[in-house]
């Protein structure tokens, strides 16, 4: 009778927490949830979404609690998590949506990344689907996008490892014992991000795709390419070669023992230089010459970002070839951010205690 009144207690008696991670921040806080459903006596699951048959998805079971965590990409929900929600059966399970976004830190205050409209979106979609929305909780975890910024240094990392762990167990406690979080929804500032989100998603993620390559230092260990989540690395001329499939997600950067991997800061400048001065004015040259001029900004932009996109593609294979002559490949690793200390500290989240 005892045993069956503490169950009867329970909110939930099952939480399934589905997960994408990069270098290991979302995992780290779905691992946080687990244990503390655990000291619950809550069953708990973690599914690595990049793992599983993403097309033809298992419904989550009736009853349980449904979390969904995934790194912020341009203000959303990267492609792969995104898509997993769109496919996701429809059910009328409680859901709870994470994100683990760029935190940094200035003294001992934690400047929090930014949503986006990761949340606004997909509540919209798994609401339709007739799932509830119980609570949103954005985590600021160590920002791992080097190729954007410096890399943070250990002490950093450990400070923010500490007070998230913190912070996101004591959600756990109040949702596992039935209630609401909404308080992220008060950042109403993302929405303003639309338009952002939106031109990363169709524009964007195209352009960083194309922004990493390996050096001579490369082993051809194949760790890159074997434990990439979106398989978007393949070999080209016996070295890594990142498609247009890539998420961005910098675990290949994180996981590589000789740090091999860089990203191309002087080719991307140089190409871009050579777009906006050169390129450009050819293409307007001969279109308006053959075709018509084009007087409407937004199919303007539509069309000039068609051809950044494309031609981008086309320079990287370029560069990639080059990569072959040594002279060539010292000039691209030196004109590399990540390849100087200060800024190349790769990031690994620590592993959770």
């Amino acid at each position: 009778m005892i045993i069956h009144n503490l169950l009867a207690d329970k909110a939930y008696q099952k939480i399934q927490i589905y997960c994408f991670s990069g270098t290991g921040n979302s995992r780290n806080v779905a691992i946080w949830i687990t244990q503390v459903a655990k000291e619950n006596n809550i069953e708990s699951q973690i599914i690595n979404i990049a793992q599983i048959d993403r097309i033809s998805i298992e419904p989550p079971e009736p009853d349980s609690l449904v979390v969904f965590i995934s790194p912020i990409h341009g203000f959303n929900y990267p492609p792969i998590m995104l898509h997993f929600i769109l496919r996701f059966p429809k059910g009328k399970n409680k859901v709870v949506l994470m994100n683990t976004r760029a935190g940094m830190l200035i003294g001992k205050f934690i400047t929090p990344g930014i949503t986006g409209i990761a949340f606004y979106l997909s509540a919209l979609i798994l609401i339709i689907k007739g799932f509830s929305i119980k609570a949103f909780m954005p985590v600021d975890m160590p920002s791992n996008w080097i190729s954007l910024h410096p890399g943070l240094n250990h002490r950093t990392v450990k400070y923010l490892h500490e007070k998230n762990k913190i912070k996101v167990e004591a959600f756990a406690r109040k949702i596992l014992k039935g209630k609401s979080h909404f308080k992220a929804l008060l950042e109403v500032y993302d929405i303003l991000l639309v338009p952002i989100a939106f031109g990363y998603y169709f524009i964007g993620r195209f352009f960083l795709a194309k922004t990493f390559y390996a050096s001579k230092d490369c082993t051809n260990c194949d760790i890159c390419i074997k434990a990439c989540p979106v398989k978007a690395i393949i070999k080209v001329d016996n070295r890594p070669f990142w498609t247009l499939n890539c998420e961005s997600c910098m675990k290949c950067m994180g996981n590589c023992p000789e740090k091999a991997i860089e990203t191309g800061h002087g080719f991307i400048i140089v190409y871009s230089l050579i777009f906006n001065m050169i390129l450009l004015a050819v293409f307007y040259k001969y279109f308006d010459l053959y075709f018509f001029p084009i007087d409407n900004a937004l199919v303007k932009m539509l069309l000039e970002s068609v051809l950044f996109i494309a031609l981008n593609t086309l320079w990287y294979r370029i560069i990639h070839y080059l990569m072959r002559f040594k002279k060539m490949e010292r000039i691209i690793v030196f004109t590399s951010f990540t390849k100087y200390k200060y800024w190349g500290r790769r990031y690994k989240a620590l592993k959770p205690d």
